[in-house]
């Protein structure tokens, strides 16, 4: 059975915050020869790891909000300079707008079942408001 994961977008004011990001890191990747994707490191390694890779997306809270998740690629354990052990997560890098999700605030990530994930935004759809004002909506506690 297919999770996802949830993860605080920290940093990020808007998805186009994460865009930018996205591009920087998937080029980097691309130029060192690990392909065109997106990695994000973390500490803990998913115990769901198969289940997460069985159709399995991040879902990127910002500012409170979801508002885009990105297809899980795969795990990988890597060493940092520090000597402790982290998990590279790969991510295509490509952004699929999800209708808006208010979120609380929380450390590390989450697991969300496929039946409480945000249904995907069509394009072009007008039935969702923009990013910008779903997080301005959120932050009103009118999302």
């Amino acid at each position: 059975m297919t999770v996802h994961l949830v993860k605080l977008c920290v940093g990020a004011e808007s998805v186009s915050d994460l865009a930018a990001w996205v591009e920087k890191r998937s080029g980097d990747n691309e130029r060192v020869g690990r392909g065109r994707v997106h990695e994000h490191v973390t500490r803990m390694h998913p115990r769901r790891e198969a289940a997460l890779l069985d159709g399995g997306s991040i879902y990127w809270v910002i500012k409170g909000v979801i508002l885009v998740r990105q297809r899980l690629l795969g795990f990988e354990r890597r060493d940092g300079a520090d000597g402790i052990r982290r998990c590279a997560i790969s991510i295509d890098p490509a952004l699929i707008p999800t209708k808006p999700q208010s979120r609380r605030a929380f450390q590390g990530w989450r697991y969300l079942r496929s039946e409480d994930a945000p249904p995907d935004v069509k394009k072009g759809s007008r039935k969702n408001p923009p990013p910008e004002l779903a997080i301005e909506l959120a932050e009103l506690g009118l999302l």
